[in-house]
């Protein structure tokens, strides 16, 4: 027999998925629901006036959290770095070092997505640069359009799993991770989703030559004459920045958010270097990191809000209680889980997942099957990437869609993105078979 308080939290729950399907403002929808649903627990009598004194400790105590403060620090790095024309460089110079192999152009995006992603860490960034700067290139070149999409859109999205992922900071506060653990242990899986994204182009290339053409020899000559030099001036900011930045904190010289300042200042530095500097881009810069910050931590207030009511109504033990009564055993929990956070990426956004159902959906995986928050938490992280790409809702197809050409249509992206989400889903089972790829790098650093 279900607690009626129980009963109570699950109605709450459907509200609140029912508001977000309706496209009310998801940190408004968080607040309403919990506040509307805890003035009926109280009305009904299963919680008492008093229970809403913690809400205001708990919104503080996000707020004043040390570790938090590295994601808008991250943020900016990100949007500055976007304005120092480093990706353009990168994505320029990439192109002519891979373009003498099939689907050359396409890997490069590919391996600029990567460093783009340790560097910056911004879907939306990376996205559009790519989109401006490489997608002509292609469209050009004669590349199928639908892998021109996918290939741009997929490889936008690793800097959800690459270190210095903003995802990762808040999966690893939620969780109870060590964020400096968080990010070692997510650079072999991230790197695992580049080997598959080139490997599937590779592959792809030589069995249907006309989708992805290799550059012409007379283009690529004149660029082997300077090869060495322009490669160096791309690559060495990318790299001082990476090193700078992770290194620090891969090496426990310093926390995240030390790390993140660092890397904001060395954006900016950057930006100066590269003569593209002024008062009316840092003002830009500024703007948008604080719309995105103030986003993110709006909805985390939400979040707040309506986990602390959930939380008193019984709701997290209807939820685990519901897990553990399936014949499924530990990974079978685990994979109905993953598919839950992953169906939910189709239809609202990262952070309300992060919120709202990870702590909900996990708390059983950990304390009653054992398994490590660590590598649960990169697992989740891979699996939060999907979201970007899958339709009807995924970020990056809107970013690539609002720079891309009349040539390039809705389902040309759609269709263009799905060989990827299985890549994805691919590289996660992969974790899930080899967890040894999360903890690989920790006798390098941790030793």
């Amino acid at each position: 027999m279900i607690p009626p308080e129980q009963i109570l939290g699950a109605f709450m729950f459907a509200g609140m998925i029912a508001f977000l399907f309706f496209g009310f403002p998801v940190a408004f929808s968080l607040t309403f629901t919990g506040l509307f649903f805890g003035m009926i627990g109280v009305w009904l009598g299963y919680l008492h006036v008093n229970f809403f004194d913690i809400l205001p400790l708990r919104i503080w105590g996000t707020m004043t959290n040390f570790t938090l403060l590295a994601v808008p620090l991250f943020v900016f790095m990100g949007v500055v770095l976007e304005k120092s024309g480093l990706a353009e460089e990168l994505l320029e110079t990439m192109a002519l070092l891979f373009g003498k192999q099939r689907g050359g152009i396409a890997i490069s995006v590919v391996v600029v997505g990567a460093i783009l992603a340790a560097s910056t860490g911004i879907v939306g960034a990376s996205v559009i640069t790519m989109g401006l700067v490489s997608l002509p290139t292609m469209l050009r070149r004669g590349y199928n359009k639908e892998l021109i999409t996918g290939t741009i859109c997929a490889s936008g999205t690793l800097g959800q799993i690459l270190p210095p992922s903003v995802i990762l900071i808040l999966l690893g506060d939620i969780m109870g991770v060590p964020v400096g653990d968080l990010y070692i242990g997510a650079v072999m899986p991230g790197l695992v989703l580049v080997a598959l994204y080139i490997i599937y182009i590779a592959v792809l290339a030589q069995l249907k030559p006309a989708l992805a053409p290799a550059v012409p020899a007379k283009e690529l000559e004149a660029f082997r004459r300077d090869a060495l030099k322009r490669v160096t001036i791309a690559l060495i900011p990318a790299l001082a920045l990476i090193v700078g930045v992770l290194g620090s904190i891969f090496a426990g010289v310093a926390a995240p958010t030390e790390a993140a300042s660092v890397g904001a200042a060395g954006g900016v530095i950057l930006t100066m270097l590269k003569g593209r500097f002024s008062i009316a881009m840092l003002r830009g810069v500024m703007q948008t990191t604080t719309r995105i910050t103030s986003l993110a931590f709006t909805i985390l207030v939400g979040a707040n809000c309506f986990g602390l009511v959930f939380r008193g109504l019984n709701g997290d033990h209807l939820i685990q209680n519901f897990l553990l009564g399936l014949p499924f055993g530990g990974y079978g929990v685990l994979t109905l889980v993953m598919l839950v956070i992953f169906v939910l990426g189709f239809f609202i956004d990262f952070f309300e997942i992060c919120f709202i159902h990870v702590p909900i959906l996990t708390p059983v995986l950990v304390t009653h099957f054992g398994f490590s928050p660590l590598w649960l938490a990169v697992l989740i992280g891979v699996n939060l990437q999907t979201s970007f790409l899958t339709p009807p809702f995924g970020f990056a197809l809107f970013y690539l869609r609002g720079v891309a050409p009349p040539e390039i249509t809705t389902p040309d992206i759609y269709r263009g993105v799905l060989p990827f989400v299985l890549l994805q889903v691919i590289g996660l089972a992969i974790v899930v078979a080899w967890p040894e790829l999360v903890t690989m790098l920790f006798p390098l650093f941790r030793g």
